[in-house]
């Protein structure tokens, strides 16, 4: 804990640039190493280090090992008046969503509702970025994810569903988007990994070693099971997502999938599934302001925050202060971009 609140304020060009130039000297195009980088520094920015610069070694480890495909270049294709397919060509996860979620804005705008399906993926970082960008552009946004397996199903012992997050976003006018941004596991795969680079114990509830044992030891936890959110409904949440995220896309379910964290291996093949709907098309022109009004009915209750308040809270700041990286993770990835 200490090497963490010890470590240097660093600007976010500098972060970002340090990524991209250590994306590349692992064999990534600069073209996929760019928005790869920019989207951990945004990861970080919103408090999220478990999506942030600790994903990095895995990432060039797995493009030097060509499990990923850092040069490979994803391919949009209409596959319908409102559905989009793209195949990330087992590449980064990010240059392909940037190419679906631009076609999915222009198909909403035409159609009311566009469906943008991404196969043949990888780690995709936070969901809630991805539909954040499409409320920004005026869309109510959906986005699924699926990932390794991670859950047993309800009763199982056996990890087959991944964390499958979902995330939802919303216009605001002039505030920032309503986004809900959520895992189907109590916690993301990816905070284990930050206990564990840390040192630190993971509270009780959490996850389960691979003998199904309830464990604090985020060692034990990493080759076990996490627990589902809401118990057997998270699961069957779970079980949805696999048949959204990676069905529909025609990729890896959750079983089937590869580690991200593991260099080695077949790509993981992953899938994400995005729905874009033009609010005006359905409700007209008074839906920013009926929006309005049900978020001032929230707020009303001094106790209550807005989903994603605290996330563009800490943005703001960190926008202004810097990023604190640890300085063993910052080492390396200096080492990785050859500075």
């Amino acid at each position: 804990m200490r090497e963490w609140f010890m470590s240097p304020l660093l600007p976010l060009a500098s972060l970002r640039e340090l990524a991209r130039k250590a994306l590349v000297a692992a064999g990534a195009s600069p073209a996929n190493a760019a928005p790869t980088a920019d989207a951990l520094v945004a990861a970080e920015l919103d408090g999220l280090p478990s999506h942030g610069l600790s994903r990095l070694p895995f990432y060039a480890d797995q493009i030097a090992s060509g499990k990923i495909d850092g040069k490979a270049v994803p391919r949009a294709m209409r596959a319908g008046s409102g559905l989009v397919r793209v195949d990330a060509g087992c590449g980064l996860a990010f240059p392909a969503i940037a190419l679906g979620l631009a076609e999915a804005a222009a198909v909403a705008r035409a159609a009311g509702i566009a469906a943008v399906g991404i196969g043949n993926s990888s780690h995709c970082g936070v969901a809630g970025h991805h539909v954040e960008s499409l409320a920004r552009r005026g869309l109510v946004a959906l986005a699924f994810a699926n990932t390794p397996a991670a859950i047993a199903p309800w009763g199982g012992k056996r990890g087959i569903f991944g964390t499958n997050p979902i995330a939802f976003a919303c216009p605001r006018g002039a505030a920032p988007p309503l986004v809900i941004d959520l895992s189907m596991s109590v916690v993301a795969r990816g905070k284990l990994l930050v206990a564990a680079q840390r040192g630190e114990t993971i509270p009780e509830g959490w996850a389960v070693d691979r003998e199904g044992r309830p464990t604090t030891d985020p060692a034990a936890a990493l080759p076990g099971t996490l627990l589902p959110i809401g118990g057997a409904k998270g699961a069957a949440l779970a079980l949805m997502v696999e048949i959204l995220a990676a069905g529909l896309t025609g990729s890896q379910f959750g079983f089937e999938a590869s580690s991200f964290f593991e260099a080695e291996g077949p790509p993981s093949r992953t899938g994400q599934l995005f729905l874009a709907l033009d609010p005006v098309a359905l409700a007209g022109p008074g839906f920013l302001e009926r929006i309005e009004a049900l978020c001032a009915a929230l707020l009303a209750d001094p106790a209550v925050r807005l989903p994603g308040a605290r996330r563009f809270a800490t943005r703001a700041r960190l926008e202004r202060d810097g990023i604190a990286v640890p300085p063993a993770l910052l080492d390396e990835l200096r080492r990785r971009a050859g500075d």
